[in-house]
């Protein structure tokens, strides 16, 4: 099976939300809130039964494979996306005997230099390592430069395509999509009908985040309010590790009023959950099941989901058509349709009523009812 499922209540009818007292705002980035809850619009209905897709039992023997990762910044134990990718080869260990002696995990430092990258991948290829997966788009002009060099090696690349590279398999996702979902679940868990969102470096892949989380908190409560703040501009990634940032940048759109925030900047993430703990208010994660992170423990209790960004469901299936020697196995987006994106119900706090509500827009997203941009 991949990864770990997220389990979804099949509903044949969703009761419809009270709707509250109407929120006063609208603007996206107001300075205040208005304290009242949020005016729902008219959810759509949940289909009979779930869109997870049955489990492929096929038995596959990778125990020849010596399995290389490239880590992007903060490797294993961000508790978000490299974490995520580390989940994906683990469970390939387990499943389908690759030996644990026989792969190496190797990660980036911020701000580093191209030839760092190529240095880490090409140390991997020479050791013999294959499949080489690069955790992250940074990867890319890396890989464009090093994959021809090793023209019997299948690199795999996570958020990137490198055009002419044969040997290089992208592994994409419609992270709008689960950031929709996301969106709708901080509209519905605000008190106030005001939300924020903190990016960590604001570059296309992360406005892709923004864009889903707009639409679908819009998309549940028209009226809402959204802060947004981004770390770091384009071309410093430090923003995503830098959790003390990601403090002071959640605690300011605290402050304006917003009491759900939605965080896509990695490592900083940790330092969004901290302000989310000391403002009082809730928090959604990313990449991760976070409610489930060692990392993140003390902070759990206000992480009311995660967007579930399935690097491990990528990387464990990319091992698996390398194994099987079939990579057109693999689709060409990870998306809601094959459980490459979703949401997280940890925690307890994603009721039945609204898991529902999830489902119905899930489905219509699926079926081509409702469009997601991947652009603010």
């Amino acid at each position: 099976m991949r990864g770990v499922a997220v389990a979804a209540i099949a509903l044949t009818s969703v009761m419809t939300m009270a709707a509250c007292a109407k929120d006063s705002g609208g603007g996206n980035n107001s300075n205040t809130g208005s304290g009242a809850a949020c005016e729902y619009a008219t959810p759509p209905t949940a289909p009979a039964t779930s869109n997870t897709s049955a489990a492929n039992g096929d038995k596959v023997d990778g125990s020849a494979l010596k399995v290389g990762l490239a880590y992007d910044i903060g490797g294993r134990g961000d508790a978000s996306f490299n974490d995520s990718a580390a989940a994906g080869l683990d469970k390939a260990l387990t499943d389908f005997g690759v030996k644990k002696e026989n792969t190496r995990e190797l990660s980036a430092a911020p701000n580093e230099d191209e030839s760092a990258k190529q240095t880490r991948l090409r140390q991997l290829a020479t050791e013999g390592f294959n499949p080489i997966i690069g955790v992250g788009f940074a990867y890319a002009e890396s890989m464009k430069v090093v994959a021809p060099q090793f023209p019997n090696v299948k690199f795999g690349l996570v958020d990137s395509v490198v055009e002419g590279a044969t040997n290089v398999t992208p592994l994409l996702f419609a992270e709008q999509e689960g950031s929709f979902l996301a969106g709708v679940i901080a509209a519905y868990q605000s008190k106030k009908c005001h939300v924020g969102f903190v990016g960590g470096v604001e570059i296309p892949l992360i406005q892709k985040f923004e864009a889903g989380y707009f639409q679908g908190a819009k998309a549940a409560a028209p009226k809402i309010q959204i802060e947004k703040k981004y770390i770091t501009p384009a071309g410093d990634f430090t923003g995503f590790q830098d959790a003390p940032k990601g403090q002071e940048a959640a605690k300011g759109q605290i402050d304006k009023g917003a009491d759900v925030i939605y965080q896509a900047a990695g490592a900083s993430g940790k330092g969004v959950f901290s302000a989310a703990k000391q403002g009082g208010v809730l928090a959604i994660g990313v990449d991760s099941d976070q409610y489930n992170q060692a990392t993140v423990a003390d902070t759990k209790d206000v992480i009311v989901s995660s967007m579930l960004k399935r690097v491990d469901v990528a990387v464990y299936d990319f091992i698996k058509a390398v194994a099987k020697n079939d990579l057109t196995s693999l689709p060409k987006v990870f998306d809601l349709k094959v459980n490459g994106v979703g949401y997280a119900t940890s925690g307890g706090k994603i009721d039945a009523k609204l898991q529902g509500i999830l489902e119905g827009y899930k489905a219509q997203i699926i079926e081509g009812k409702i469009k997601v941009a991947d652009k603010p």
